[in-house]
């Protein structure tokens, strides 16, 4: 596992010469694909380039322009990719999300989240482990999108009775 500090602070106490090393925030880094339709690409390059500026591996299935194309040719190798364990973690990407988010989770293995504020974001993982994040480019601005990516990569699963309707959904 490869893991990225963002603030170390060494602090020490002169009278005793102890050093007390304190780290504030480690990211694991992850490899991460990411796919978008034409309406979500604007967002698509936008956070790929956050995600490689956080240190993680970005594998873009596309689209690569704002030239009108189907959703379902990019999102679904996103979503075969994280179900394969060829990456960590999806990201897809549309005007609304939902068709995105409706794509992913055809795919075994797949628990896509769509998400439009921070406690979405927050519970797709503690609740649901969502490994695939869907986000809607006409839903929020560039900031919130930015924001939701981040809390969606640094919130870990709960466990607990949260796997056990999990590993339910694993039965269908």
């Amino acid at each position: 596992m490869r893991y990225k500090f963002d603030y170390i602070m060494v602090s020490c106490c002169p009278t005793f010469r102890y050093f007390w090393p304190v780290i504030f925030a480690c990211i694991r880094l992850m490899k991460i694909a990411i796919g978008s339709d034409h309406a979500g690409f604007r967002y698509k390059e936008l956070i790929k380039q956050h995600l490689i500026d956080l240190g993680h591996e970005v594998t873009d299935m596309g689209t690569h322009s704002e030239e009108p194309v189907d959703y379902p040719l990019f999102i679904r190798p996103v979503a075969e990719a994280v179900a394969r364990g060829e990456v960590e973690r999806g990201v897809v990407l549309g005007g609304s999300g939902n068709g995105e988010a409706i794509a992913a989770n055809r795919v075994k293995g797949v628990r896509a989240a769509l998400c439009w504020n921070e406690e979405s974001a927050r519970l797709g993982r503690q609740h649901n482990d969502a490994n695939v994040i869907s986000i809607g480019e006409r839903m929020m601005d560039e900031e919130t999108a930015l924001k939701l990516i981040r809390i969606w990569l640094d919130t870990p699963f709960e466990g607990g009775r949260h796997l056990r309707r999990i590993q339910e959904l694993d039965t269908y």
